[in-house]
């Protein structure tokens, strides 16, 4: 395959992985696509202990995407291992645990218990909020970035993706902080803060005031930061916001993306991470390209 990479030691047989949260544990999909056919499966967000979720409205269409306020309800972390891994660990494909948390000690226990399975490789969401620190997400403050990137890094011997908040100043800074504190590739970007207002009730939509915006409105910013992450390190990128199409994903990966995520779009067509993949492939052998690491960060 002309567009199979590799991550961090990791052999993908193509660049399409399924964005968190976005797939449950692939078994939600399994009868409507062969989940062989994609590059990897990232897991629902884990937490150490099993997760309600936020109350009231989660999901909110808007202009060319949706907002979402989940809480990152799942099982925990043990639940998953038991039941929802050895499924995944046995299809043909790549599989990623999410791991959330709420404090830098649930963060360690919770790398501790995935580094003794045999999932290939860990994505690591510092978007959580920190309850210790009064709500601020870890992923948006350069120090409890250090922190827990550090301290889950030390926690696991396993191939380390941090998934970083596009809710930053820089987004430049908070890749090269992921690098240099053990990351052996970064993942963006995870969902825009946002928020909506029913007029008619008078209040906003959700009982947090805001949440997370994805989809196609996000795309044009989104490979932006892409581009900025990629060229302030060495490691791998993982581009995602927005992609609908093969071409979408090309954007990502010609701003220096060696694999994407897809999202939104799967709420939409499930066949969209196929139709992803295949176009890409289909676009290498027109433009003569033999392997897609040609045009990886062409831009």
């Amino acid at each position: 395959m002309r567009s199979a990479v590799n991550i961090a030691g990791v052999e993908f047989k193509n660049p399409v992985i399924a964005a968190s949260g976005t797939f449950g544990f692939g078994k939600e999909f399994a009868d409507y696509i062969d989940l062989a056919e994609l590059g990897g499966i990232c897991s629902k967000g884990l937490t150490l202990k099993k997760n309600l979720g936020n109350k009231g409205i989660r999901i909110h269409e808007t202009s060319s995407g949706i907002m979402n306020s989940i809480g990152l309800q799942n099982p925990g972390i043990d639940y998953f291992v038991k039941i929802e891994l050895p499924y995944l660990m046995d299809q043909d494909t790549v599989t990623i645990a999410n791991l959330g948390g709420h404090s830098v000690d649930d963060y360690i226990r919770g790398a501790e218990i995935l580094d003794a399975t045999d999932v290939p490789m860990i994505e690591l969401n510092i978007s959580c909020p920190n309850v210790r620190e009064g709500g601020m997400a870890f992923g948006t403050n350069p120090d409890k970035s250090c922190e827990v990137i550090t301290a889950v890094r030390k926690a696991t011997k396993k191939p380390l993706i941090v998934k970083l908040s596009p809710n930053v100043g820089s987004i430049a800074t908070f890749a090269k902080i992921a690098e240099d504190n053990g990351a052996d590739a970064i993942s963006l970007v995870n969902t825009f803060n946002a928020m909506a207002i029913d007029v008619k009730m008078r209040a906003p939509v959700f009982v947090n005031k805001t949440a997370g915006l994805s989809g196609p409105a996000i795309k044009p910013i989104a490979v932006r930061m892409t581009y900025d992450a990629a060229n302030a390190v060495s490691i791998p990128v993982i581009g995602m916001g927005g992609i609908m199409n093969y071409a979408d994903a090309l954007e990502f990966i010609m701003a220096g993306a060696t694999a994407v995520q897809v999202g939104t779009a799967n709420f939409i067509d499930y066949n969209t991470m196929i139709d992803v993949a295949e176009g890409i492939e289909q676009y290498l052998e027109e433009e003569n390209i033999a392997n897609i690491s040609e045009i990886t960060g062409i831009i």
